[in-house]
């Protein structure tokens, strides 16, 4: 592990990093997942800052505020390409089991204790005289050395289901394994029906940062054997044939691996999916590629999510996303009026007609002259 000072410097060495650091006044702290991972000597994530006044100041001095949540007393503050998530030192109280939390103003010791885990309640600043402050939570800085996750108090996870999912990626990408105790707590949690009292689309909003983990397919294994998600089919082969099917900069590869492990068409729902989502992850546990000539597969995909295409695999779907689907026709409709077709109907079929003679390998000759021969003949001369 670093110490404390050589984290500072290593923040210092980023642009996001140095900019916070010039602006950061007396009783504002650096926070959470990015204190942990620069202990760790890892790159952070995000940059949290707790600040034991209101955000608005610090909030104006680093750039435009995009998001503020007057409840929470928080802000999001975007500057070039640095996002700060600032917040107000608080305490929460919750008034049922999965409830969003009652808060209220407190000192920082008092905000680093209701937070999830020991190891993100670190809070790290400059001191000054070319050192470091640092403030934690019993057991924190142990647990970072041992690399072990522990929650703060016995009730974390009946407050706060969601922990549950943070628990898993968080023993997953960092490597950790949860102390004896919290393993209790979370399966005692999960037993109890912990995930039960809380909305689908926050859940749904744990299962998305879950698929954008390094590892997903990691991270939703550990999940099921936890009991957080059931009944997923975790093939990793088959998760990884769908991700490399999937076109570079097209898709979500998120719902691919969703969609590559889903039992059926239904699990999805009740997870807060849009319906443009949950339309991609239902065609990924449906969709079949015929195997049959070019003109059939491209008749059978035309207009699928290449996600679902990318999941179901195998030549057809190989050769639709890497090639059939960008072959287009050199001719148009009005080639077609100009060689005497009418309008109506016909001249669709006339155009469908070249277009699967070029996909089966069937034009006689090449370019718009072969294609319109192809279009105007009639399907009883043999092309169909």
């Amino acid at each position: 592990m670093r110490r404390p000072a050589e984290a500072l410097d290593a923040l210092a060495a980023t642009p996001c990093g140095a900019r916070l650091l010039e602006a950061l006044p007396d009783g504002a702290w650096l926070v959470g997942g990015a204190v942990r991972d620069l202990l760790l000597g890892r790159e952070p994530r995000e940059l949290d800052v707790a600040v034991e006044a209101d955000v608005g100041a610090l909030a104006g001095a680093l750039g435009e505020v995009v998001a503020a949540h007057g409840r929470f007393g928080t802000a999001t503050v975007h500057a070039g390409d640095c996002r700060y998530d600032l917040a107000r030192t608080r305490t929460e109280t919750y008034s049922a089991p999965g409830a969003l939390p009652d808060v209220r103003p407190a000192g920082l010791d008092e905000d680093l204790r209701r937070r999830d885990f020991t190891v993100n309640a670190i809070a790290l600043r400059p001191d000054g005289a070319g050192g470091a402050d640092v403030r934690a939570a019993d057991h924190a800085l142990e647990d970072l050395e041992a690399r072990r996750l522990r929650v703060l108090h016995p009730a974390s996870f009946a407050d706060d289901p969601t922990r549950l999912w943070r628990l898993v990626r968080y023993a997953v990408r960092l490597g950790f394994l949860p102390e004896p105790g919290t393993d209790r707590l979370a399966r005692d949690a999960v037993a109890g029906g912990a995930l039960e009292t809380v909305s689908g689309d926050r859940l749904g909003n744990e299962l998305r940062l879950a698929l954008r983990e390094p590892r997903p397919l990691d991270v939703l294994h550990a999940a099921q054997q936890l009991g957080v998600v059931r009944r997923l089919v975790l093939d990793p082969q088959r998760a990884a044939r769908a991700l490399d099917l999937l076109p570079a900069g097209e898709g979500r590869r998120d719902l691919v691996v969703l969609g590559a492990v889903l039992p059926d068409a239904a699990w999805a729902d009740g997870w807060g999916f849009d319906g443009a989502e949950l339309r991609i992850l239902r065609r990924c546990a449906d969709l079949v590629v015929p195997d049959d000539r070019p003109s059939k597969v491209a008749e059978a995909l035309r207009g699928e999510p290449l996600e679902a295409v990318a999941v179901a695999g195998g030549p057809g779907a190989a050769w639709w996303l890497r090639e059939g689907r960008h072959v287009r026709l050199e001719i148009g409709g009005e080639d077609l009026l100009e060689a005497g077709l009418e309008r109506g109907p016909e001249l669709g079929a006339a155009l469908r007609r070249a277009l699967d003679a070029k996909l089966d390998g069937l034009l006689e000759g090449a370019g718009a002259e072969a294609e319109l021969r192809a279009a105007l003949q009639r399907e009883d001369r043999g092309v169909d």
